[in-house]
């Protein structure tokens, strides 16, 4: 029995994912960070076991009835922790969202801005006082009516709708439909409703081409379709609906990226012309506070706003005072990490997920609370080397207010300054889950098999590799006056065949010049279809003809459903499927590469449907999964079980991880050379049936690239990734990079954008943005070799580049 006064979090046997029965005992009040290279663990310790957890016991003293209506996870697989304080958990949630969702709102200050508008705003004579709602967009007090707060209207006309007027409607004059059936329907029903379908547009009558674009009438219509050869095609009650009206409807509504992205370019964006863009009504936009609109005060950046507010606040009434006080302490917060650039009206899915991290962070540093655990998920992500000082003292302040710090991070900068380390591994997946070291970060020092020993103590560790000599660029891509949010009138250079970096601060406008402008321009080429995105944000590219193929690699998901895994995004599960369906047995009973999916019937188990666990719906208690009672957690039905590849059945090739799928396929060249990219990768420990969801983002971005790698590579290829090294341990690191750099020693072009300063120092050519972020960012500070951006005056990036060049 431990005290209650126990200064410690003991934790006994925990078994969640990988780990290995782990006991740890890890003090509270301290700053205490978990090591451990990409699946080691250490999340499944600090997130998986202590926070699941506190959240559990927290969920217990709620009562029954509203414990329904929280959204719960199970107990984890523990055999005992105590000591254990209440939890706050703050994780990269890589989930989009919601448009309307802000930085005023992810931080509460634009509750407090409407507050202050409400109480202490300078109204019109004759006004009646509002309530804060009716200073939100989001709400129907305060929305416009005319864009339901959303701020622009999109529109589309004749000549976007139809772009060659000399086609008729069955040769495709109406380039928005959809294609395929669906295309060949609307043809269809407007030739069912009397109109020509076989004369050119431009000769159609302008109240028949008005009415088929523009209406909102949807007749229903009996549809005759024109037989095919052997094909019986009965009559159907077919729908019309005008090209604008699906336009609209599909870029409101598809997930799809693409059908989103095609719809988007048979529409033009404007502001709403009834609110300008403020999304606000009339009466709340004629009241102003220091001379300014509550939408003008949310759209400056937080710097400039609190600047705004300290002078306005000085010298006014006493709720103004308050008011003022108050904001200015909580945006002064939101600064100190580095996110002064953002505005409060800046919507939530152009942030990334370490700025969203932040934002929150600087939410609980105000919230007063003491005693608590706070659990961090690598709050370092997504920030530059300049902004990591400032982070390590907002967590200080939060250990210093009473709270235990606990931080999943691979930044070693962030690492050495923590009171204990808790390292995990050695390895991943099931070459690891035990704990090699908890103590202060000295202690590692004298703990040989720590994959993080070396990067903590050895200031040289990752030049081990002899130094490889800069490439020559084979041709270059010129942006000239790009113009996209925060980089205006800026000209760059992509060289080709070469390794790039894209550094600076956070908000300097990297993912913006990459991710949007050069990817749009090289999409849009590809596409065939001018002007697209790419092409409205930048007056002129050049180059772009060297380039035959663009791919993007990033983090998101693999996919939202534990159908969805390693083997089916990769192909070598329909590999695998094809083997299953050569064997005597199943070729005996009939049984072809389909019977061996979990996702249709026929050869899985009806029971669970193929995902191998039931829901199990208890009254007042989180619903939990269970194993499926008639397949065990197999997914497959006992017949396809009888057919077995080499003494395992399908359900035990999917159990097994990607380094002994290479032993067993070993031989078999279509499953050969998914599995070796999977290795080359660093992912050999992860199943070849573990579902997407239990995936982090670097694991997740890592399959994407070793699905591009197993291509046969034609022509020269661009290779895009934003930030590549969010969630990899520096070993893992090492790894990713030689993958990338293999790929332009074949003749391809990688440009990243990068914080690791390590992945910069080995580039060929470096293109730095910045000075700041935001409104004082968006302009190349330097270009060139890394040493030459190193030397460069006035970079923020060039001191930090410089130390890691001269290790």
């Amino acid at each position: 029995m431990h005290s209650p006064h126990d200064p410690y979090v003991r934790v006994r046997g925990a078994r969640e994912h990988n780990l290995k029965n782990v006991r740890v005992d890890i003090p509270r009040d301290t700053l205490t960070v978990f090591t451990g290279v990409s699946g080691s663990g250490k999340s499944s310790l600090a997130f998986g076991t202590i926070y699941a957890e506190a959240q559990r016991r927290y969920f217990e003293s709620v009562a029954p009835y509203a414990r329904r209506l929280i959204h719960q996870v199970g107990a984890p697989a523990v055999g005992e922790i105590t000591g254990l304080p209440p939890a706050v958990s703050l994780e990269q949630r890589r989930s989009a969202p919601g448009a309307r969702s802000s930085v005023g709102t992810v931080t509460t200050l634009s509750n407090s801005l409407r507050m202050l508008f409400s109480r202490a705003g300078d109204y019109p004579p004759g006004a009646e006082r509002l309530d804060s709602d009716s200073f939100s967009p989001n709400t129907a007090v305060g929305a416009c009516p005319e864009c339901h707060g959303l701020g622009r209207i999109h529109r589309t006309d004749e000549e976007l709708l139809v772009p060659d007027p000399s086609l008729s409607i069955r040769e495709g004059a109406i380039a928005a439909w959809p294609g395929a059936w669906q295309g060949k329907n609307l043809r269809d029903v407007l030739d069912a409703l009397g109109h020509d379908v076989d004369r050119p547009w431009r000769e159609l009558p302008a109240k028949d081409r008005e009415w088929i674009l523009f209406t909102d009438e949807q007749p229903v219509v009996t549809v005759h379709p024109v037989r095919d050869a052997g094909r019986i095609q009965r009559p159907y009650q077919g729908t019309y609906m005008s090209a604008r009206r699906y336009v609209l409807h599909t870029f409101a509504d598809t997930r799809s990226r693409a059908l989103r992205a095609k719809a988007e370019r048979f529409l033009t964006s404007a502001p709403c012309p009834v609110c300008g863009g403020s999304r606000l009504r009339p009466e709340a936009m004629a009241v102003t506070f220091a001379g300014r609109t509550i939408a003008e005060l949310a759209g400056l950046p937080l710097s400039a706003l609190a600047e705004v507010l300290s002078g306005a606040g000085a010298g006014g009434e006493e709720t103004a005072r308050v008011l003022t006080g108050d904001l200015l302490v909580r945006i002064g917060t939101v600064t100190e990490l580095g996110l002064g650039y953002l505005s409060l009206d800046r919507t939530a899915p152009t942030l990334s997920s370490g700025e969203l991290q932040r934002l929150r962070l600087a939410t609980q540093l105000r919230s007063g609370l003491f005693g608590v655990v706070y659990v961090l998920d690598e709050p370092s992500a997504g920030l530059h080397p300049a902004d990591t000082e400032a982070l390590l003292g907002v967590l200080g302040r939060l250990k210093e207010a009473g709270n235990s710090v606990f931080v999943v991070e691979h930044e070693m900068d962030v690492v050495r300054r923590a009171d204990w380390l808790v390292d995990v591994g050695p390895l991943a997946g099931e070459h690891g889950g035990r704990v090699l070291h908890s103590g202060p970060p000295e202690g590692l020092a004298q703990v040989p098999e720590s994959a993080t020993r070396r990067f903590l103590f050895t200031e040289d560790a990752r030049d081990t590799a002899p130094v490889r000599e800069a490439r020559t660029p084979s041709g270059w891509i010129r942006l000239t006056g790009v113009e996209r949010h925060n980089v205006r009138g800026v000209d760059a250079a992509f060289p080709l065949g070469v390794f790039t970096a894209v550094t600076g601060v956070s908000g300097s406008g990297k993912s913006t010049l990459v991710g949007h402008v050069l990817a749009g321009v090289l999409a849009d080429r590809q596409a065939g279809e001018e002007p697209g995105p790419g092409e409205r944000y930048c007056a002129a590219a050049t180059g772009l003809e060297a380039v035959d193929r663009l791919v993007q690699v990033d983090q998101k998901p693999i996919g939202r459903t534990p159908r969805s895994n390693l083997a089916t995004y990769t192909g070598l599960f329909d590999a695998v499927r094809k083997l299953f369906a050569r064997t005597e047995t199943a070729r005996e009973r009939g049984y072809g590469a389909g019977r061996f999916s979990f996702n249709v019937s026929g050869g899985r188990c009806e029971t669970c449907q193929g995902e191998g666990f039931v829901s199990v719906e208890l009254l007042f208690l989180p619903s939990t999964y269970a194993p499926c009672p008639d397949c065990h957690g197999a997914r497959y039905n006992p017949e396809t079980l009888d057919v077995t590849l080499n003494g395992l059945t399908i359900a035990q090739v999917l159990d097994l991880t990607v380094e002994s799928a290479a032993s067993f396929f070993a031989g078999t060249p279509a499953a050969e050379r998914a599995l070796t990219t999977l290795l080359d990768v660093g992912l050999g420990y992860l199943r070849l049936g573990q579902p997407a969801t239990e995936l982090s983002g670097g694991e997740a971005q890592r399959i994407k690239l070793a699905a591009e790698l197993q291509r046969t590579r034609r022509g020269h290829t661009l290779y895009l990734l934003d930030e590549p090294t969010t969630g990899l341990h520096p070993a893992d690191v090492e790894v990713l990079m030689r993958q990338l750099h293999s790929l332009v020693d074949a003749g391809s072009t990688v440009v990243v954008v990068e914080h690791d300063m390590a992945v910069v120092a080995g580039a060929d050519h470096v293109i730095d943005l910045g000075p700041e972020g935001g409104d004082r960012g968006g302009r190349i500070v330097a270009s060139g070799t890394p040493a030459e951006v190193a030397g460069a005056a006035g970079s923020r990036t060039a001191p930090y580049l410089a130390k890691a060049l001269r290790r």
